[in-house]
C-alpha cells in the first residue's frame, strides 16, 4: 500500500465518527447519562455514610470525640517528649487530670442542678403567672391560679394513692441510657489514653501506608494541617468560653439572680455551639430571671448582661482571635449544626464546628474539592488579616 492509499484511508471517517455525523446529539446524550450515574453514584454513597453514622453511633461517637480531644492534646504530648517526658506519662497525667477535673465539677454542680430540675413543676407555674400578670387579663390570672391551687391540693393529699400512667421523664430516660453512656464515656478515654501515648505512630503509619512519594507528602501535609488547625481552634475557643463564663458569673453576682457560677458555666459550654448556643442562654437566664425577680425592670438586667458579653465575644474578640482562616461561612456553619444534631444529638451540635473545620482542611488539599474549602470560608472583608 502507498503512501497515497494511506492518506486515503486515515481521510476516511471511523464508524463511530460516521455515527456521531449522523447522530450528533449521541455525544451529549452519553456525557448527560455518563454525568446521571456518577450524581446517582455519589448521592447513593452519601446516604450509605449517613445511615452508618447514625446506626452506629455508639460505637462512633467515642471514636470521634477521642479523636478531636487527641488533637487538642498531641502538641502538648509532642513539646513535653522533646524536653524528655515520655509520651506514656505525659498521656496518663492529661488524660487523668481531664477525667478528674470533669468529675469535680459535675459533682460540685450536681447539687443545683438537681435543685432545678425539681424545682421545674413551680418554675413553670410561676411561669404563667408572670405571663398572665404582663397580658393583664384577668381570665389569664385566674385560670394560672386555679392550677397552682390544683397543683397545691394534689400535694397535700398524703394519704390518697393515686395510679397515673406518665411517659418517662428526663430522669427515667438517663438511668436507662447510662449504660450506654458510661461504656461510651470509657471507650474514649481509654482510646484516648492510647492515641496519646503513641506518640507519632499515626503519621509514621499514614507515610508507609500510602503508595507513592507525593501522596505521602499530601498525606502528610493534610494531617498536620488538621491536627494544627483544630487544636488552634478549639484551645483558643476554650479560652475564650471561659473567660465568657467568668465574666457572665460576674455579671449576674451582681444582681439578685440566683447560683450565677452556674448560669456562667452554662453560658461557656453553650458558646461552643455557634450562634445557637447564645441564644438559648439567653433565653434560659430569662426565664429563670423572670421567675426569681419581683419585677420586670430587674428581670430584664440579666438577660441584658448576658447579652452585652456574647456580642462583645462574637464580634469583636472571637473574630480577631481565631483568625481569618478558621472563619468558616455562617450559612455552613449552621447547616453543620442542624445536620450533627440531628444525627448525634447534643454532643453533634458541639461537634459539629470541628468537623467542618476539616472537610474545610481536607478539601483544600485535594484537586477537585478546591470549590467546597472556598464555599466553607467565610468572606474576606469582612474579617481581619492574619499576622
Amino acid at each position: 500500500m502507498n503512501k497515497k492509499t494511506i492518506s486515503q484511508a486515515d481521510d476516511e471517517p471511523s464508524p463511530k465518527q460516521a455515527t456521531s455525523a449522523t447522530n450528533p446529539n449521541l455525544p451529549t446524550t452519553t456525557l448527560s447519562a455518563h454525568r446521571m450515574v456518577i450524581i446517582s453514584i455519589i448521592g447513593i454513597f452519601l446516604m450509605s455514610v449517613c445511615g452508618v453514622l447514625y446506626f452506629a453511633q455508639s460505637l462512633l461517637l467515642p471514636v470521634v470525640l477521642a479523636f478531636l480531644f487527641a488533637l487538642i492534646l498531641s502538641p502538648v504530648v509532642r513539646w513535653l517528649y522533646r524536653r524528655g517526658i515520655p509520651e506514656p506519662i505525659t498521656a496518663f497525667v492529661l488524660v487523668f487530670s481531664m477525667v478528674a477535673s470533669i468529675a469535680a465539677g459535675g459533682y460540685w454542680l450536681s447539687d443545683p442542678i438537681a435543685h432545678w430540675i425539681k424545682d421545674a413543676p413551680r418554675i413553670e407555674q410561676e411561669m404563667q403567672l408572670k405571663l398572665a400578670e404582663m397580658a393583664g387579663t384577668i381570665e389569664n390570672i385566674q385560670e394560672a391560679q386555679r392550677k397552682v391551687e390544683k397543683a397545691t391540693e394534689r400535694d397535700a393529699k398524703a394519704g390518697v394513692q393515686e395510679v397515673v400512667v406518665r411517659e418517662p421523664n428526663l430522669l427515667s430516660q438517663a438511668a436507662q441510657g447510662a449504660p450506654e453512656i458510661f461504656g461510651g464515656i470509657a471507650l474514649a478515654v481509654v482510646l484516648l489514653l492510647l492515641m496519646l501515648a503513641s506518640g507519632d505512630m499515626f503519621y509514621e503509619k499514614l507515610i508507609k501506608s500510602l503508595p507513592t512519594f507525593k501522596d505521602k507528602r499530601r498525606g502528610l501535609r493534610i494531617a498536620k494541617d488538621i491536627e494544627r488547625e483544630i487544636s488552634r481552634y478549639l484551645l483558643t475557643v476554650f479560652v475564650i468560653n471561659v473567660c465568657l463564663g467568668i465574666c457572665v458569673a460576674i455579671g449576674l453576682s451582681l444582681t439578685p439572680m440566683p447560683n450565677p457560677v452556674l448560669w456562667g458555666l452554662a453560658a461557656a459550654l453553650l458558646n461552643f455551639v455557634p450562634y445557637l448556643g447564645a441564644l438559648v442562654g439567653i433565653a434560659i437566664v430569662a426565664i429563670v430571671a423572670l421567675v426569681s425577680l419581683p419585677t420586670l425592670g430587674a428581670a430584664m438586667v440579666p438577660p441584658a448582661i448576658y447579652l452585652a458579653c456574647t456580642a462583645i465575644e462574637g464580634q469583636l474578640i472571637t473574630p480577631s482571635l481565631v483568625g481569618r482562616r478558621l472563619q468558616i461561612n455562617s450559612v455552613a456553619v449552621f447547616l453543620a449544626i442542624a445536620f450533627w444534631g440531628w444525627l448525634w444529638g447534643a454532643v453533634g451540635i458541639f461537634i459539629a464546628v470541628p468537623m467542618l473545620i476539616i472537610v474545610k482542611v481536607f478539601s483544600h488539599h485535594i484537586d477537585g474539592l478546591g470549590w467546597l474549602s472556598e464555599f466553607l470560608g467565610a468572606r474576606d472583608k469582612h474579617l481581619p488579616a492574619d499576622d
